[in-house]
């Protein structure tokens, strides 16, 4: 049968005896269709369809980030034989699905014999739905999630004498400076050696010296002390251990002695002091600013904020003078290297951000060179998702990066030599006639640059100001550009836009940034992030629609709603696209497959949400106001 016919159950028609399912009657489906990458049938495995017609598929192709660069939306071979002679339709009025299917013959058979299965409509592929057997209730709580059980349990770190620390620190600089006049070509490998080889020397011979009189330290509180000194020394102080503990997704730090630690489980528990005082915590935060990157960053009484990216990877935002006491926050990022398949629970430690039917249709979007804005509140997710969408640029493809400070980390993963990071650079001294500071680098200056790189592709870490004017400038001339913005809602997300683009100057109006909004932006993607931490739940982080811009119509942006809230609130098909559909088509999807989800009213999510809010979110209109 055509894809664009609504799915319909052919258990009757192979003689099984069974009564019809109806996929609307049943709230949760445990058994999803198969899937172009999650999971792949070993090659050779019997796969039984709903006519009771067992089929033998051959090998899944998959492209460099898992999804087949060459998916169809058809069903392969094996499983089109498998299936009884489609119904001819009549032609009818356009409806929500999008244009009439023409009378005639059904689809003809692919004739490649790789190519890979879409996801078919549930009365295709082996349907039956099953009910969750009975059994305990689930644990819910901080520590509860998705198939887990209680989260790790952290042991009290060893004790250190941090007056010790800070003793040791002295003497260790001393004698490495006299070890650099020395040596004053050491490289920095060879300088780090010197300084591990002189620390855990001098912290010997304390212990030692601790032990004669009489006050002996163990083992576990030696190793303690030593990893005390090196944090003290290149900077960290104790912020290092924090950042050792990959169980910590956040930090919060008001003081020095206020201290609290947000655990990926959602667990929130109170640390120990990170500083003496809020003099030496300051102290700390600029020796870790003078240290940041390949740009100058300060904290100081001329510049009391303070943005920029730690050695491992995490994000340091901090505040001085301007608040009652320091105050800093670290965000951790344990996913960097990520891709679609992965989100859609194909890694069992990530939570199911997408599932299978977005996943091939944001693939098949960044191989149409769609220009994407992913949108969302903060912390929920939108980087992570960035990230796996460009996992889906080919490998050989030079593209540029640009951030405020450097986090995506796109220029250090395997999968992109050919990625050029910028990173914005603040400004020092005199300002200009126009109010900028001396050798201040903003996004909006980096942006034309880009352009005259020579790269097709432009991806902007956060748009938050000024800069998303250039940006839209850039979509319009570009091809797969993203960037990420923040919304509450995704019907704010056309007013933030345009919120910001009036921030460009006097000559920016209403009317030219909605009109440069629709021209530039192919898809919005909505991420939703569902705290339920202070009702004893965990946050749930999904995407929650998926908006096809139709341009501009009136004083509004027509959009189609894509993928829409489900029952859950998690993205459903809910319409065809309409304006990028012949660019979807020509790198081989075919968004008619979406056409049977659409019927059945449900996605392909794999596990139910664990959520303890049982309400219906509300499915946006096709107008995003």
């Amino acid at each position: 049968m055509g894809l664009s016919d609504p799915p319909t159950d052919t258990s009757a028609e192979a003689g099984t005896g069974s009564a019809p399912v109806d996929p609307l009657a049943v709230p949760e489906y445990d058994t999803p269709p198969p899937a172009t990458s999650y999971p792949r049938p070993p090659e050779g495995e019997p796969v039984q369809v709903s006519s009771g017609t067992t089929v033998f598929p051959q090998a899944f192709p998959s492209g460099p980030a898992g999804y087949a660069p060459s998916a169809t939306g058809m069903p392969s071979n094996a499983l089109r034989s498998a299936l009884p002679p489609p119904p001819r339709r009549p032609p009818g009025p356009p409806g929500p699905l999008g244009p009439p299917s023409p009378p005639g013959p059904p689809d003809p058979p692919s004739s490649s014999g790789s190519d890979a299965v879409m996801f078919l409509p549930p009365s295709v592929v082996d349907a039956t739905p099953r009910r969750p057997q009975p059994g305990p209730p689930p644990t819910v709580g901080p520590g509860s999630g998705s198939g887990q059980g209680p989260g790790p349990r952290h042991a009290a770190p060893a004790a250190v004498d941090y007056a010790a620390v800070r003793l040791l620190g002295r003497q260790i600089s001393e004698r490495l400076s006299l070890w650099l006049r020395n040596h004053p070509d050491a490289s920095e490998d060879d300088r780090r050696r010197e300084r591990d080889r002189v620390a855990g020397q001098q912290v010997a011979e304390w212990v030692d010296a601790q032990r004669r009189a009489g006050v002996p330290l163990g083992a576990a509180d030696e190793r303690a002390l030593l990893e005390a000194v090196i944090a003290d020394l290149v900077g960290l102080g104790r912020l290092q251990a924090l950042l050792a503990d990959p169980s910590i997704e956040e930090v919060h730090i008001l003081g020095c002695d206020r201290v609290r630690i947000t655990r990926r489980t959602g667990a929130v528990e109170i640390g120990s002091p990170i500083a003496e005082s809020d003099d030496e915590m300051v102290e700390i935060l600029q020796t870790a600013a003078r240290r940041a990157g390949s740009t100058e960053r300060s904290l100081s009484t001329s510049r009391p904020v303070l943005d920029l990216q730690l050695p491992d990877g995490s994000r340091l935002a901090a505040v001085y003078q301007v608040s009652h006491r320091p105050y800093a926050v670290i965000r951790r990022h344990s996913t960097l290297d990520v891709t679609l398949p992965d989100l859609a629970g194909g890694r069992g430690d990530l939570a199911e951000m997408i599932d299978p039917l977005m996943g091939e249709f944001l693939s098949a979007a960044m191989r149409a060179g769609l220009n994407i804005m992913v949108a969302g509140l903060a912390g929920a997710g939108k980087t992570t998702l960035l990230r796996a969408l460009a996992a889906e640029i080919p490998r050989q493809e030079a593209f540029v990066v640009l951030e405020e400070s450097r986090e995506l980390g796109l220029h250090a993963s395997p999968r992109h030599p050919w990625a050029m990071s910028f990173e914005a650079r603040e400004g020092h001294g005199e300002r200009d006639f126009s109010g900028r500071p001396a050798g201040e680098v903003t996004i909006a200056d980096l942006i034309p640059l880009s352009l005259r790189l020579g790269v097709l592709r432009v991806i902007v870490g956060e748009v938050r100001s000024r800069e998303i004017v250039p940006m839209l400038q850039a979509m319009t001339t570009s091809r797969g550009s993203m960037c990420t913005i923040h919304a509450r809602t995704p019907q704010a997300v056309t007013e933030r836009i345009i919120e910001l683009s009036l921030s460009h100057g006097k000559d920016m109006t209403v009317e030219l940034a909605r009109r440069m909004a629709g021209n530039a932006l192919d898809l919005v993607v909505y991420v939703t992030v569902q705290d339920e931490t202070p009702i004893g739940g965990r946050k749930h982080r999904f995407v929650s629609h998926i908006e096809e811009i139709d341009g501009v119509t009136g004083d509004r942006i027509a959009t189609t709603t894509v993928f829409g809230p489900g029952t859950d609130g998690r993205g459903v098909p809910k319409h065809l696209p309409g304006r990028t559909r012949e660019q979807l088509l020509r790198v081989g999807y075919d968004a008619r497959a979406l056409g049977g989800w659409i019927e059945a009213g449900h996605g392909a999510w794999r596990r139910p949400l664990e959520s303890l809010l049982n309400r219906v979110p509300t499915s946006t209109a096709g107008v995003m106001v």
